[in-house]
């Protein structure tokens, strides 16, 4: 049953948008790997054929960081996207090499709320993480952290709804953006002990243990006004660093 829940809303979110993100029950996660997600393949290969040789910055995450246009945004030319839309960490890592072929200067990562949202253990979100930290350190590419955003408290209604008439959403979610506060202090704590930014994104975009309402479109993607305070941000730590 929870198979033919997860094809669905697979389905579902495949006609609605690709660029959404997964959302699924307790215990669906062993069926949600990296390399079963389209979206990876489909983004790889775009990455083959793209004529890019290098890039200052590299924006890494998933469909969050896939859905703005970051050199319009920035207002700069070397800026490289490498989101995809429903990206795990582990997906991260598994294709870094598509980042250190651009010889970045600067890395932003992204991630961790389809992990959230998978129930992927905490400390394996942080060990995978910390492994992609590390390899951007090996090549001297500067890493920013930037925190795992909350989502809103009617996020996934329409398909938990229609299937788990049973299940307190806001309860669900509230739940879910505690192991995402959980996850953001374990990295926090780890930027401020080793030296690398952190940029807290839910201080400026979360209001409580939710994303406030008018910076998404669904409850976990931003809209303009979400990524305007997002570029900020970002633009004061390449201020910061020269770039």
């Amino acid at each position: 049953m929870k198979i033919f829940f997860l094809l669905f809303f697979v389905s579902y979110l495949l006609t609605r948008s690709i660029s959404a993100e997964m959302l699924f029950e307790q215990g669906a996660n062993d069926s949600l790997w990296y390399k079963n997600n389209f979206n990876y393949s489909l983004q790889l290969g775009y990455y083959d054929a793209y004529k890019t040789k290098q890039a200052d910055i590299v924006m890494l995450g998933n469909s969050i960081t896939h859905g703005a246009n970051w050199n319009e945004l920035l207002a700069r030319p070397n800026v490289v996207e490498r989101g995809i839309p429903s990206d795990i960490i582990e997906g991260f890592l598994h294709r870094m090499d598509y980042v250190y072929k651009l010889r970045p200067k600067i890395c932003f990562i992204m991630g961790g709320v389809n992990d959230i949202y998978s129930w992927i253990p905490v400390e394996t979100i942080l060990q995978n993480y910390l492994e992609v930290i590390n390899g951007l350190k090996a090549r001297n590419i500067k890493v920013v952290i930037q925190s795992t955003l909350h989502t809103s408290p009617d996020w996934g209604k329409e398909w938990l709804s229609a299937n788990r008439p049973d299940l307190d959403i806001r309860e669900y979610n509230e739940g879910r953006n505690q192991e995402i506060n959980r996850l953001n202090q374990l990295l926090s704590s780890y930027a401020k002990k080793n030296g690398i930014d952190f940029i807290d994104l839910n201080r400026s975009m979360a209001q409580g243990n939710f994303i406030k309402s008018d910076l998404t479109w669904d409850g976990t993607h931003l809209n303009g006004k979400g990524y305007k305070i997002w570029a900020q941000k970002i633009e004061g730590i390449l201020s910061k660093y020269g770039l």
